[in-house]
């Protein structure tokens, strides 16, 4: 009985409130356990863009960026967010109009079924970031980490270009 006491009295203090930025919005949530981020976005923020495949950091559909950084949400932690920016899917839109990496998916038929799609348009976003005129292959490169089943890559990648010369080297949120 002593020790079920002890216990749950040093679960009871182990709540931790992680403060960050969704989506620009300030948020928070308390935590009695490292759930993983994307878990705490898709049920405590209703962020279903949020997707999770293989759970292991390895298809991609759970990308998010984390300060600006493409990151594998099914693998992180949410105490890494701490103090720092998450951006989804749903955030990248901006007064109702589609970014144009979005816009670029929808014109190539590069969602096909559209479960991949959320993290691949947040990789690109991330490549264009770090390099807004990327080549073909410097596109290839940067995106081989992010499968689709529906083996759309080279639809993917004219969209990737086609939002480069849309945005023409200017990728702001």
């Amino acid at each position: 009985m002593q020790n079920n006491i002890q216990y749950s009295i040093n679960y009871l203090m182990m709540k931790e409130i992680i403060r960050f930025e969704l989506n620009h919005e300030p948020r928070e949530l308390e935590l009695d356990n490292d759930l993983i981020l994307a878990w705490a976005l898709r049920i405590n923020f209703g962020m279903t863009g949020v997707k999770v495949g293989c759970e292991l950091g390895l298809c991609g559909a759970c990308t998010v960026l984390l300060d600006n950084e493409p990151v594998r949400s099914c693998i992180l932690p949410v105490s890494e967010v701490q103090g720092k920016k998450v951006l989804t899917i749903e955030g990248l839109a901006k007064n109702g109009e589609l970014h144009p990496l979005q816009k670029a998916f929808m014109k190539h038929d590069a969602l096909q079924c559209g479960f991949c799609t959320p993290g691949m348009i947040l990789n690109a976003y991330g490549l264009l970031m770090k390099n807004p005129e990327p080549s073909r292959k410097e596109i290839i490169e940067g995106m081989e980490e992010n499968l689709c089943r529906c083996g759309a890559y080279t639809r993917i990648i004219d969209a990737i270009q086609t939002a480069a010369k849309e945005m023409k080297g200017g990728v702001a949120l």
